[in-house]
């Protein structure tokens, strides 16, 4: 058994208030549902414009947890360009 930790400084520079910041942090938790994980905000949580995730995964293999930490991290990635060009178009 394997056990998989990814603890994340996320920044939010279009966050204009705690109800926006918690609007990104939900539509990453969905989207992260699918991955087979578990994520808390677990840092910064009266902050706006920053917030720290801890994310896990259990697998039966280090290489089963290693994909999916990846999945994790390029589904944050993507999520992180569709702000950045939200935030051009605006």
């Amino acid at each position: 058994m394997t056990v998989a930790l990814l603890s994340l400084e996320l920044y939010l520079p279009m966050s204009q208030s705690l109800k926006d910041k918690r609007m990104v942090l939900r539509r990453l938790k969905d989207r992260l549902k699918a991955s087979n994980v578990a994520v808390a905000e677990v840092a910064h949580q009266d902050v706006w414009q920053r917030a720290g995730l801890g994310v896990v995964t259990v697998a039966s293999a280090d290489t089963v947890a290693e994909q999916t930490v990846s999945s994790v991290l390029r589904e944050i990635e993507r999520l992180e360009r569709t702000v950045e060009s939200q935030g051009e178009n605006s």
